[in-house]
């Protein structure tokens, strides 16, 4: 087990490597120059000059990303250019919101999307399974934005609508979870549905093999028989969940936008806007490390499962 894990996380190594390199690369052909951004159009070219010193632009390209790489995997990520605060404080606060944001729709998607696929596949061309099915297909196809704007003119009044806290009257566990309702349901919606459809197909196929028959036949209670097929629906619920708690982690910007909630989307929505580019170039790696690291995890919890995975 322990190879396993070795082996996965030396595989990760090349893919973080890779991101970096794309990253840095990216960044430097978005349109636009940062020392007017910073300077202003009338800038003088002894302060432009002095600034690109100081920031390090008058390197050539491969060597401000080796510089840039040297210290990131140092853990210094460097100074951010609009807020002049450590790069690594702004980014620690955004992604502790993020992953707070991102367990709360988590355990929505897990939690709905199992219970629609569990009566999806129970009760196959019945009316009950036909409306699970139907609300699964929903839920993928909703656009998140517009689901968070409809839920946004819905809820005025009666539940926050933005940011995390009450600004007048900040309180503690019961207030953030308040705040969590709205932004979870909108971030958890595609999850829950990917999440039904997975659980519906598997638990079906399961449902209506041999194994089912035989355990069946051999007279076991049907709680028992059940238990065996959702043991055997493990790994495939494992693979499509893991997915998508990365999915939720990186891809919650558009929510954090709409409800205002100070997560790591909306640290790199403001930075692209300000051309920060250290907290973009950072942000994107803190996304792609934890994006690989839900999957080591992933295929961890996997391989514990199906000792199959390890051989």
């Amino acid at each position: 087990m322990y190879s396993f894990v070795l082996r996965r996380a030396l595989l990760a190594l090349p893919t973080l490597l890779g991101v970096t390199l794309v990253v840095f690369a990216t960044i430097k052909l978005i349109p636009g120059d940062p020392l007017t951004s910073l300077l202003g159009p009338a800038a003088t070219p002894e302060a432009r000059r002095e600034l690109a010193e100081r920031l390090g632009l008058h390197e050539p390209v491969p060597l401000q990303y080796l510089t840039w790489l040297r210290h990131a995997v140092a853990g210094d990520l460097g100074t951010s250019i609009a807020r002049q605060r450590p790069v690594s404080e702004i980014l620690a606060a955004a992604l502790g919101n993020t992953l707070i944001l991102a367990a709360a729709a988590f355990a929505l998607a897990v939690a709905g999307g199992l219970a629609l696929g569990a009566a999806g596949a129970a009760f196959p061309g019945r009316f009950p399974g036909r409306i699970c099915d139907a609300l699964s297909t929903v839920a993928v196809s909703a656009p998140q934005y517009a689901v968070a704007l409809v839920l946004v003119v819905l809820a005025v009044g009666r539940l926050p609508t933005g940011g995390m806290h009450d600004a007048f009257d900040p309180g503690g566990v019961g207030d953030l979870l308040l705040h969590l309702v709205l932004p979870s349901a909108a971030a958890a919606l595609v999850p829950m549905g990917l999440i039904a459809r997975t659980a519906r197909t598997v638990l079906a196929d399961l449902l209506g093999g041999g194994l089912v028959e035989h355990l069946r036949a051999c007279g076991l209670p049907e709680r028992v028989v059940l238990a065996h097929a959702a043991h055997n629906a493990v790994p495939s619920l494992l693979t499509i969940g893991g997915l998508q708690l990365a999915y939720l982690v990186e891809g919650a910007v558009f929510v954090e936008t709409v409800f205002s909630w100070p997560g790591l989307g909306s640290a790199l929505f403001q930075a692209l806007s300000q051309r920060d580019l250290p907290v973009v170039e950072a942000g994107v790696l803190a996304v792609a490390v934890c994006f690989v690291g839900v999957n080591l995890l992933v295929d961890t919890a996997h391989a514990a499962v199906d000792p199959r995975v390890r051989s």
